[in-house]
């Protein structure tokens, strides 16, 4: 997927339980539940779920965009080396129970 525009929900730190709505390249709809936004060397990461699984994401994927609140898009993680730093930290805060302040 390229940068996604948000539709009408915006992702901010109270919308853990909202579902947005992404466009994927081929025009598709997909919604997602927001796990979780979280902050890590200066940047905010968005986690979600599929909020209607199908072929492409189960129930149980993660999916992880670098949120670009200037333009109100989320945007795909090319690096493969920076999205598995922002999971193992995401997991790493989860377990410590010491998510890192989002302001």
């Amino acid at each position: 997927m390229n940068e996604e525009k948000l539709n009408e929900n915006e992702v901010t730190d109270e919308d853990a339980s909202e579902i947005i709505e992404l466009i994927d390249d081929d025009g598709n709809n997909l919604k997602f539940k927001i796990l979780d936004v979280i902050k890590y060397k200066g940047e905010k990461y968005a986690f979600l779920l599929a909020a209607e699984p199908d072929d492409e994401f189960t129930e149980n994927d993660v999916v992880i965009f670098r949120l670009n609140e200037m333009e109100e898009v989320l945007e795909p993680i090319e690096d493969d080396n920076l999205l598995t730093e922002v999971f193992e930290y995401y997991m790493n805060e989860e377990d410590g129970d010491e998510t890192e302040e989002l302001n």
